[in-house]
Order: C-alpha cells, then structure tokens, then sequence
C-alpha cells in the first residue's frame, strides 16, 4: 500500500472556530470525509472570526494533534509573519499545498509567494470569492489583491477549485493565467447519525431561523424588509444566529425590526458554535434565508439534515425545491412571493409540514451518501 499523501492546508479561521461560516466548514466536512485517505496539516489563526481571544485550551505555536491523520498548527498574532510561514513551509513535510480563498494576505497571496519555486501541486479553493456578489463588495480592495497576485506571478502554477461551473467560468475570467480549473463541488457534513426531530405546527404559527452572518451577502435586511412589507395572517417568530461584522448594516436591520407588528417577533441570538446547529434547526419550522448567492450553503443543506425546509433565494446551488416539497427557491426581485410563500408557511398546518420535514432530511442524507464526490476529491489530490 502506497504512503499516505500529505496535504499542508492554509485558512484564516478553522475549527474550533464557527464564526466565519461556510470556509470552516468546508475544510472541516473535507477532512471528515478523507482523514483515512490522507494526511492533513492545518495552519491557521489561533482565534475565531472577529475575535481578539485565542481559543479556550486550545495550545498556540505548535503542532496540535487533533486524530491519527490531522494536526494544526494555531499561530498567534505576533506569529502570523511572513518569516513563521517561511518556516512552517520548509520545515513541514507535505506533497501539495492547499489555498482556502484569495485574498487573504497571511493564509492566500504570501503561502503562495513562498510557494511559488516550489514544484508541489497548488490547489487554491477560490470559495466563491470570484463571484459577482462576493466581489461587489470591497472590490477595489479584491482589485488590488487580484492585481498584485497577477504581478508576482502566483497563480501560473496553481489548479483552481471550483464547487460548479459557473465558479469556473468565473475564475477562467479572471484568474487568466491559472494552470487548471477544476469543478469539485464541496463536501457536506456526515450525516448518518443524526435523527430527524418532530415539531409542533399549527395553522396561524410560524417559527423561522436564519443561521448565517448578519451582513449584505446574506441579505438579512431583505429579510426584515419582507417581513415588515405586508399584513401578515398569524404570528411569526423570526429568530436570527451569527456573527454581526458590520456595525451600520445591523443598525438598519434594528430599525426595521422595532417597527414590526406586534404579531411578529424577531431576536437576535448571537453565534451558535458548529457542534450546536443541527440541534438550533431542529427547533424551528423553516430556515428562512434569502443570500444574494452561495458558493455552496452548508447552512442550507445543514437545515434540510435537521428536517427544517428553506425559504431561500435562487442564487444558490439549491435550485427546484418546491418541486421536491422541500422548500422555496425565490427570485429577489420578486417580493411578492418571499411574501405569499410565507403566509403559506403560517397557514401550513401539521400532515402537510410532516411531508416537507421529511423529505428535507432524507434530501440531505441522499445528498452526503455521494461516493463519487469523494472520488472526485481522491483524484483531486492524487
């Protein structure tokens, strides 16, 4: 039996973290699903998203045994220097070099700098930092990052990720000079040994969540707005998990909802760490998350495992719901569905609910049991 490849890996946040979302959880899902096929060695920050405190008992600045296949090693801020990466680079043993992202300076544009005489594989998973939605914000910042990138020549030996082909096309748009586009969609959660919880749903009551970052990407606003936008029949509680990045957007989101109706209710419940998710959506009815896009929507596909079905836009890969009687994939420009869509949910009532909830969570099993992902993976990496 051949040895083991090994895999250098190079993110901002990773686990414990939770507060970045979709990036931890991709590399986290990926590792789940291949730890037995290869040897992964994490460099990462050794604090959460927006967080200036390291992680509770967590060792900084050495190499963290976390199974037989996976270390980490957590750097802490005076660490996160182009001399430290230098030497974890030449120090660590390891056959390719893994990218989460584009443009962050310490884990994406100087990994590749020290990386770039190097005749390892490349592989940088762009995360859906291309796409249009993601570069409308900060984008002469991105500009800048793309540019320098271009200038020193980092990408003209790297292989691209891309989760669908519409990210390739993205990335063939602008990242010109890749070595290679590769389509690999990302790898869900485990899922088989989770259960579907059953829920209370009465006609007039409607529970939503949202758990994502409170923020212009995921639409949290248009969200509120929706809500606020019409004389809805029953009560709706609206309860919102994640991270708050910025100060003036939450603001907004405060003055919608203290002009809401009395029949609805909206809270903010902060973070939820990762291990708690399934649990949060297994309280609810419906996930209710209209984003401007989605490089993939773990938190999607983590509500359908819980049995919670969505209300979403369709700038995501989740596309055809309703004909699968497991949600609602609805065009932004069109209001007036978010809303019709909504009331339907308050006057669903319990036989009707029970066929959604469970075709959500047998979705999302029959999605994560995908031997030929796993194999795209393999060859990914080979």
């Amino acid at each position: 039996m051949s040895e083991k490849k090994k895999i250098l890996v190079f993110i901002d946040w990773f686990l414990p973290g939770y507060k970045a979302g979709g990036p931890i959880r991709s590399v986290a899902n990926m590792i789940e699903h291949l730890s037995e096929d290869f040897i992964f060695k994490i460099i990462t920050a050794d604090t959460d998203y927006l967080e200036i405190e390291p992680y509770k008992n967590i060792k900084s600045n050495k190499w963290i045994m976390l199974n037989e296949n996976t270390s980490v090693y957590y750097l802490s801020k005076k660490n996160i220097t182009k001399n430290k990466l230098k030497e974890l680079i030449t120090t660590a043993e390891f056959d390719i070099a893994y990218i989460n992202g584009i443009y962050s300076f310490y884990f994406s544009i100087l990994p590749l700098f020290l990386l770039r005489k190097e005749k390892k594989k490349k592989i940088v998973a762009a995360r859906g930092m291309l796409s249009e939605h993601a570069f409308s914000s900060k984008s002469l910042k991105k500009t800048i990052f793309l540019k320098v990138g271009k200038m020193l020549g980092l990408y003209k030996s790297v292989i691209f990720q891309a989760t669908d082909e519409k990210e390739a096309v993205r990335i063939k748009k602008i990242i010109k000079k890749a070595k290679k586009i590769v389509t690999v969609p990302n790898l869900p959660k485990c899922f088989s040994h989770l259960k579907i919880k059953t829920r209370k749903k009465e006609a007039g009551f409607l529970k939503l969540v949202s758990i994502a970052r409170i923020s212009t990407e995921k639409n949290t606003l248009f969200a509120l707005k929706t809500l606020s936008g019409s004389v809805f029949r029953g009560k709706i509680q609206f309860d919102l998990y994640g991270s708050v990045y910025n100060q003036q957007y939450w603001s907004e989101c405060i003055k919608i909802i203290e002009k809401l109706p009395e029949n609805i209710t909206v809270s903010y419940k902060g973070s939820v760490e990762n291990h708690k998710v399934h649990d949060t959506f297994s309280k609810y009815h419906f996930s209710f998350m209209p984003s401007k896009g989605e490089n993939f929507g773990h938190s999607i596909l983590e509500s359908f495992s819980a049995g919670c079905p969505v209300i979403i836009s369709d700038q995501t890969p989740w596309q055809c719901l309703e004909e699968k009687q497991i949600g609602w994939d609805v065009d932004l420009l069109n209001i007036e569905q978010f809303i019709n869509t909504i009331q339907k949910c308050i006057d669903m009532k319990q036989v009707e609910y029970d066929i959604m909830s469970k075709n959500s969570f047998q979705f999302a099993h029959e999605f994560a049991d995908n031997d030929e992902l796993i194999d795209k993976y393999i060859k990914l990496f080979s």
